[in-house]
């Protein structure tokens, strides 16, 4: 499947944090990271011990990844596994783990289709969901585990222009405590969501929620940072 948002970009990388912040490097976070296995994922600190090596080791400023990659992570949260349900471990959009207090960057044109602070356990807390038109296709944008100021003054159908601040990272106290990071997703149909959407499926599910949410290193061109 096309992605709706597909049109011929340049090939330089379209910012989506501070732009001072411009050493990225991969983090994977999946099953298959031996140096995970027995990792206390419940455990704040450990995290972030894990997040800032990987920082440190490639002298970077932003760790990134996470696009389909099925995770351990949320094997501790409730809402990933329901009574009779499958297990939901397949990340649907990408991560960026750098500190709370980044700027997030809008990295096209867009108008707010909707906002709500999330804030059960294991969810995205304060999220903001963008609407775009390419020219007859409209597609949509999440930004996950921002700050409670970033829903400030927000309201559906404001408008941000490519570059606009759209918000900043939250602490683990607002973010419902993951280490911060922003979790951004493109999403075809929304359908009758208002400020969330899955962001992690089944495998089960895979099928449906790979063509819906796309990957979105194809919209920044991840591969040149």
């Amino acid at each position: 499947m096309t992605p709706n948002f597909y049109t011929p970009f340049s090939m330089e990388s379209i910012p989506i944090l501070d732009v001072s912040l411009n050493k990225y490097t991969a983090i994977n976070l999946s099953f298959d990271n031996q140096e995970l296995k027995g990792f206390d994922f419940e455990d704040l600190e450990e995290c972030q011990n894990y997040i800032d090596k990987v920082l440190k080791n490639n002298n970077a400023t932003v760790a990134y990844g996470g696009y389909l990659e099925q995770r351990n992570l949320y094997q501790c949260k409730s809402i990933f596994s329901g009574m009779g349900q499958p297990q939901r471990n397949i990340h649907l959009g990408l991560d960026f783990w750098c500190k709370a207090g980044t700027k997030v960057i809008a990295p096209l044109n867009g108008e707010v289709h909707s906002f709500r602070n999330n804030h059960a356990t294991g969810d995205y807390g304060p999220t903001i969901i963008l609407e775009h038109k390419n020219k007859s296709k409209v597609f949509y944008s999440l930004y996950g585990h921002l700050s409670v100021t970033s829903l400030i003054d927000l309201y559906k159908g404001k408008s941000f222009c490519k570059g606009d601040i759209l918000g900043e990272l939250g602490t683990p106290e607002e973010n419902v405590n993951y280490a911060p990071h922003l979790h951004f997703q493109l999403i075809n149909d929304i359908g009758d969501y208002i400020g969330d959407y899955p962001g992690v499926c089944a495998k089960e599910d895979l099928d449906f929620y790979s063509k819906n949410c796309p990957n979105p290193s194809l919209l920044l061109n991840l591969e040149t940072c």
